[in-house]
């Protein structure tokens, strides 16, 4: 089986692969479709409207089966006007660049003290028309961890990941980067994506 990850961050994309390994699935990324990738405009106010605009609109485009996936971060015990929910990286009317999120999210850890954070993510997978499957579960959020004030001494942002040099893991206190992949799946990517196609494979 053969599904397009409506995704053009590599980042993203070979988490997803690692995410799935074991299901005989191809996940091949938008830029390997070979096609004109279509904008989508991301109006949703939860993760999993996001996500259900962009698997519509590329199965629209590509007629392929396709799935696209989308987050939010949530913090506890800060103001609701400030939670980022959906716009991560839109803040006030302005997209941030990797290095303003940084200093952005950093400044917040300052001014409100180490912050708890968590990843809500959403899925929707269209195989046709007739055959949409969507999830926002539980077992897809990541598991709760720590936003911090100082970035991770290796300045320079990840890749598709640029709020990993805040990011700390709370039970072994050490910043996302610097655990392995098999260690940053296990906090940071979610059980809930793999039982999600399991279960469609049925």
């Amino acid at each position: 089986m053969r599904i397009i990850y409506g995704t053009g961050n590599p980042a993203k994309l070979s988490a997803m692969q690692r995410r799935l390994e074991g299901l005989n699935i191809e996940i091949i990324g938008l830029k390997d479709v070979g096609k004109e990738i279509p904008t989508v405009p991301e109006t949703g106010k939860t993760p999993l409207e996001n996500a259900r605009q962009k698997a519509l609109a590329y199965y629209k485009a590509f007629g392929e089966p396709v799935f696209s996936c989308d987050s939010g971060l949530y913090f506890d015990n800060v103001p609701d006007e400030i939670q980022p929910g959906v716009h991560v990286r839109n803040v006030n009317g302005k997209t941030l660049t990797d290095d303003e999120m940084i200093a952005y999210y950093g400044g917040l850890a300052k001014e409100y003290g180490d912050l708890t954070a968590r990843y809500r993510n959403a899925i929707c997978l269209v195989m046709d028309e007739e055959h949409i499957y969507e999830a926002m579960r539980d077992d897809m959020a990541s598991e709760p961890f720590l936003l911090v004030s100082k970035p991770h001494a290796y300045r320079k942002p990840k890749p598709g990941f640029p709020l990993d040099s805040l990011s700390v893991d709370i039970k072994t206190g050490k910043y996302y980067y610097d655990l392995e992949d098999e260690e940053l799946d296990k906090v940071a990517v979610e059980d809930g994506f793999y039982e999600f196609f399991r279960e469609i494979k049925k």
